[in-house]
């Protein structure tokens, strides 16, 4: 990518940091199910590691230099036989920091919006509530954050996509004793250009509420996209977090489209924690459920998952167009132990 060279060149520069240091995190799960694709075994194992190096050198007392690399080792098997084999960088940037401005270049994270599960403005990440490992894909980017006032922060990026092109976007975020507001715009001039703009707020009084709206245009085509969400504990036993979320689809090409999810979560003491999330597709008059009980310590946890969808035959498409695995089809169950250092 046309950052690595000049990250590489910068990270020579930390090589006499006066902070270093390292972290990691390790997985290893196991999967069966009752929906066995042809040919595949109705067992799969996964095992995988991200090892990350962090340097930073202060030049003031108001501003620091900082580098991240972490690198993705991740196999996946089906019985015996290696189906997967992802090694690649995970993050790779160099970032500067002060009171006002912060400015990062390189393979990087980059989230916004309240939303949790069913997510208008997953523009540049994947992250999925589902994922004990909490892991997402970065993106190849030069962003400037501006804070101006504690309420405002600015934001702005460059972001290399697959077809090496250059693409360019911004949001402001705004905090006032009413709520977070965010407004975002984002332009690709690739092949197949395209224009998003959207509007977020979440209010957090008796409950939390949230709203995220998005328009995607192209030359031919649009996409309007909006998500409800609201979330409440419930003052029994430990606290139970119920949250809900809607979200409504409507394009300029196909039928219109909407979904829900209800997530339900109870700690149990201080080690213990179970997760329920249900999402319902209106159109397709489809359900899948997903329960995960957990048990997370200093530096592992214990995962187990219980989850529920359709079966291939439930899809009107060709079987050989839907992914050949067992997750994500039929009943299944689940383990992941998760260790960090």
């Amino acid at each position: 990518m046309i950052y690595s060279s000049f990250i590489v060149f910068l990270f020579s520069s930390f090589l006499f940091s006066q902070s270093f240091s390292t972290k990691g995190q390790f997985w290893v799960g196991g999967l069966t199910g009752n929906d066995v694709p042809a040919g595949q075994s109705a067992f799969e194992s996964t095992i995988g590691y991200i090892p990350t190096l962090s340097l930073s050198k202060n030049n003031s007392e108001l501003s620091f230099i900082d580098f991240e690399w972490a690198y993705r080792l991740d196999r996946s098997y089906s019985g015996d036989t290696l189906v997967s084999n992802q090694e690649k960088n995970h993050r790779l940037w160099v970032r500067y920091s002060s009171a006002k401005i912060e400015a990062r270049l390189g393979l990087q994270k980059i989230v916004f919006g309240p939303s949790q599960i069913l997510r208008t403005l997953s523009w540049f990440d994947t992250i999925d509530l589902k994922d004990p490992t909490g892991q997402t894909d970065g993106v190849d980017a030069f962003r400037i954050k501006w804070f101006p006032s504690h309420s405002l922060s600015l934001w702005s990026w460059a972001i290399q996509n697959s077809q090496d092109t250059l693409s360019f976007g911004g949001r402001a975020e705004l905090s006032s004793s009413f709520g977070e507001f965010g407004f975002t715009f984002h332009s690709d001039p690739s092949k197949t250009p395209q224009q998003r703009l959207a509007f977020d707020i979440r209010h957090d009084g008796f409950m939390g509420t949230w709203l995220e709206t998005a328009l995607i245009t192209s030359e031919n085509s649009y996409i309007k996209m909006a998500t409800i969400g609201a979330d409440y504990t419930l003052p029994v036993l430990n606290g139970i977090l119920i949250m809900t979320e809607s979200m409504f689809i409507k394009t300029s090409e196909v039928e219109d489209q909407s979904f829900t999810a209800f997530m339900g979560m109870l700690p149990l003491g201080m080690i213990h924690s179970i997760m329920f999330i249900s999402q319902f597709d209106w159109k397709e008059n489809r359900s899948y459920n997903y329960l995960r009980w957990s048990a997370t310590y200093d530096k592992f946890s214990l995962n187990l998952i219980l989850s529920q969808s359709p079966k291939r035959s439930a899809y009107n498409i060709p079987i050989e167009y839907l992914r050949k695995t067992v997750a994500g089809f039929g009943t299944g169950i689940q383990f992941m132990f998760i260790y960090n250092h």
